[in-house]
């Protein structure tokens, strides 16, 4: 593991977490089912690894995302996000925890790709689908192809997650991969950069404030900077933070909220934030959830007479827009300017 940066402005972390690690390349399937399983009844976060994406690939990932934060701003808004979710998200676009973040939102920018749909497919009326906002390829040659790529081959390590996830929760090994689940899912890329603002959290200035991601699971790649930190138990007072240490190649993998109201509370969602150590930061977030129809309700699995059902049924569509709408700006806001 990388050394943690110094910052002499900076608390030194006191904590680093280290996590379970799923190797995706071992015939051992079992194994992962046990790693997997203790991380969510733990911590809901673990890495995966040997996933099938080169590093040379991922590398190139990332440059591609320095490269479109690094134009100017005036071009960056050319793409400004739309009301699909597809697009840039300008820095304080996002308010995570607003009960902390009194005053400003997020010190991060963003770019959010979604799954391709055309403007003249039927499907195309569905929230969080639709045509992607791609920058002119006059400004970035080769950079929609390459994200294009990116979200293909990550859907594609999503869904081998998820069948450890469901052999974990003691179902079939193919249960989310129904056409109304990740057949045909709600699956969104996001490229994230943090510019360097030195986090204070007495003063609630976050790169990301505290929250729990929304859906099934979420995959995120990182480069070498520390700024990821986890809560394991949400409920404590005060709260206990910890960082992730990025590891090489990997995949830190952690848990949605839908995960946890289909698995009835068994498997938790985690909540996490980002501190902004003065240094430059890239990372990717690739956020996986089933299909606009599908009904989120309790596993057949994860109830009992003694433990019924916590939550009621919801379809994925109506919960998912009401959370991203009371975490986003409203996008009148930049008219304005």
């Amino acid at each position: 593991m990388e050394n943690m940066p110094k910052q002499d402005d900076t608390p030194e972390p006191t904590t680093i977490s280290f996590l379970n690690c799923i190797d995706l390349s071992t015939p051992d399937v079992q194994q992962s089912v046990s790693l997997l399983k203790q991380a969510c009844l733990d911590c809901g976060f673990f890495y995966v690894t040997n996933h099938g994406i080169s590093q040379e690939f991922m590398e190139e990932v990332f440059s591609q995302s320095k490269k479109f934060f690094e134009l100017p701003l005036s071009e960056k808004m050319k793409v400004l996000r739309n009301e699909k979710h597809r697009g840039y998200t300008p820095v304080l676009d996002e308010l995570l925890d607003p009960d902390n973040q009194i005053h400003v939102g997020d010190y991060k920018e963003g770019y959010y790709i979604g799954v391709e749909v055309p403007e003249d497919d039927p499907e195309a009326d569905k929230p969080f689908y639709g045509p992607n906002v791609w920058p002119a390829d006059g400004i970035l040659p080769g950079w929609r192809q390459t994200m294009e790529k990116f979200h293909q081959q990550a859907l594609g390590v999503a869904r081998a997650v998820a069948r450890i996830i469901a052999l974990a929760l003691d179902l079939e090994a193919d249960f989310f991969d129904k056409p109304e689940m990740l057949g045909h899912p709600i699956a969104v890329m996001r490229l994230l950069h943090y510019a360097g603002q030195i986090s204070d959290p007495s003063k609630g200035l976050y790169g990301a404030g505290a929250h729990s991601d929304y859906g099934l699971i979420t995959l995120l790649a990182t480069d070498n900077v520390y700024g990821l930190q986890i809560c394991k138990d949400k409920d404590a007072q005060p709260q206990v933070w910890e960082f992730v240490a990025p590891l090489k190649g990997a995949f830190v993998v952690n848990l949605g909220d839908m995960l946890e109201r289909w698995s009835n509370c068994i498997f938790k969602s985690t909540l996490h934030r980002v501190l902004g150590n003065g240094q430059e930061r890239y990372s990717i977030a690739y956020f996986v959830e089933p299909s606009h129809e599908c009904l989120v309700e309790c596993l057949p699995t994860c109830k009992s007479e003694k433990n019924p059902p916590k939550f009621p049924p919801i379809k994925c569509e109506a919960y998912l827009s009401q959370r991203y709408k009371d975490t986003h700006a409203d996008l009148k806001v930049y008219n304005k300017h």
